[in-house]
């Protein structure tokens, strides 16, 4: 297993967002996270990249315990992730964007970046030539000087993902990639992401609320509700599942 959350709950005062989460996958593997409104999703993504710390339980990643782990030491580590809200820095190139992804792995000093050295700039250079193999692979090259700002909805997710693979994942956690898009981009993201994991070899964890598109993606899919996980197995027996069911349409009663 290359991330594991083992019993985790996360409190927030009387409230138990979060109880007591067993969640294992398995490397090179596609997982959808789903659920209804407030099941508890986004709290769990926090949780798993740090921006969360929980109250209880271990998160493991490769065999390593990230409990205290601060965000960016989760990143180095390889797990990285794409927040709901597309986060770009809006007045830059689709490249220089990109190119900041890179930040974690630069090796050039910080004397070196002031000076302009040889060796500072040709880090740049490979650094540019990289971040247009990411846009060209996520489909968007042709829109390289472009200013971000100025990019459709789904060229803007496109180029998020892309600056989360600049950070070189073992596992990517993205947070509804698919949102806001029509079914023509939503069928070329999906690809893309499947893509991401047969060509790139990264394991992927998807929160994302397009039932059709996440079952058509993932291998396994993990189902919470008001905290907790009620449901787990293929997407086949998932959405056969009556509590699954009744998480998001309710009894009759209801």
């Amino acid at each position: 297993m290359i991330l594991e959350a083992k019993s985790i709950s996360k409190n927030f005062g009387g409230l138990q967002a979060i109880s007591k989460v067993d969640f294992a996958v398995e490397e090179g593997e596609i997982r959808g996270l789903i659920g209804p409104n407030g099941a508890g999703k986004t709290t769990f993504f926090n949780l798993v990249s740090g921006y969360h710390k929980p109250s209880s339980g271990d998160i493991i990643l490769a065999g390593e315990n990230i409990n205290k782990f601060k965000p960016n030491q989760i990143a180095k580590l390889g797990l990285v992730r794409t927040f709901q809200e597309t986060t770009l820095f809006h007045e830059m190139t689709v490249q220089e964007n990109v190119s900041l992804g890179f930040h974690l792995q630069i090796k050039s000093t910080i004397l070196s970046t002031l000076l302009h050295t040889s060796s500072y700039l040709r880090e740049q250079e490979k650094i540019s030539e990289k971040a247009t193999d990411l846009l060209e692979f996520m489909g968007i090259g042709d829109l390289k000087d472009e200013v971000a700002k100025n990019l459709p909805h789904g060229h803007q997710r496109a180029l998020a993902i892309a600056i989360g693979l600049a950070a070189k994942p073992k596992v990517l956690l993205l947070d509804e990639p698919v949102t806001g898009m029509n079914p023509k981009e939503t069928a070329v993201m999906v690809e893309r992401i499947r893509k991401i994991r047969d060509e790139m070899g990264i394991t992927i964890v998807l929160v994302e609320h397009d039932m059709k598109a996440v079952i058509g993606l993932s291998d396994r899919l993990t189902v919470l509700s008001y905290g907790k996980k009620i449901a787990e197995g293929s997407p086949q027996e998932v959405v056969q599942n009556k509590e699954v069911i009744t998480a998001y349409l309710g009894t009759e009663e209801d």
